[in-house]
């Protein structure tokens, strides 16, 4: 037995199946007849892929945090309990979809963003690039996007000036 590699070839005895095809048997086949068959490693088994609504919503909240001009993401309520949250330690527990949900039928994706955008930034301008970074990021991973809506539900107007030092 040679120690060719597994994709070359395999030997195999031919006999009449029940089926009219042939059988193999392996590489112990004696002084028999041997047919040389070929193993192709880039066969592929069929199936469905599902990506799951948590999926796009953790894109898509990555996405509009990348955009200049968004402060947060969330309503007032989900603000609010991230800050408590943050207060006990838990910081991390629950920001990556917090201020997004996401449904995905078909391939196709609709997400809807709640924000919190800079003092003096347009609005039109903040949830274009919105739009644009979220499609391009769930696109990226071979969805297609029907919808984005933006709820802008705050302004962050900055830290108050502190007392002069």
């Amino acid at each position: 037995m040679s120690t060719a590699d597994p994709h070359e070839l395999v030997r195999s005895h031919r006999s009449t199946a029940p089926w009219g095809g042939a059988s193999v048997l392996g590489e112990s086949m004696g002084d028999e007849a041997t047919q040389e068959l070929s193993v192709t490693p880039d066969a592929v088994a069929g199936g469905t892929t599902q990506v799951s609504d948590e999926v796009v919503e953790k894109i898509a909240v990555a996405a509009a945090r990348s955009v200049p001009g968004v402060s947060e993401l969330g309503g007032d309520v989900a603000r609010f309990f991230n800050a408590v949250l943050d207060k006990v330690g838990l910081d991390q527990v629950g920001d990556a979809r917090r201020g997004c949900s996401a449904h995905v039928t078909n391939g196709a994706a609709v997400v809807n963003l709640v924000i919190v955008i800079d003092a003096g930034r347009p609005v039109p301008q903040v949830t274009d690039g919105v739009r644009a970074a979220v499609t391009q990021a769930v696109e990226a991973y071979g969805l297609r996007v029907d919808e984005i809506n933006i709820r802008v539900d705050d302004v962050a107007l900055g830290e108050p000036a502190g007392p002069p030092a």
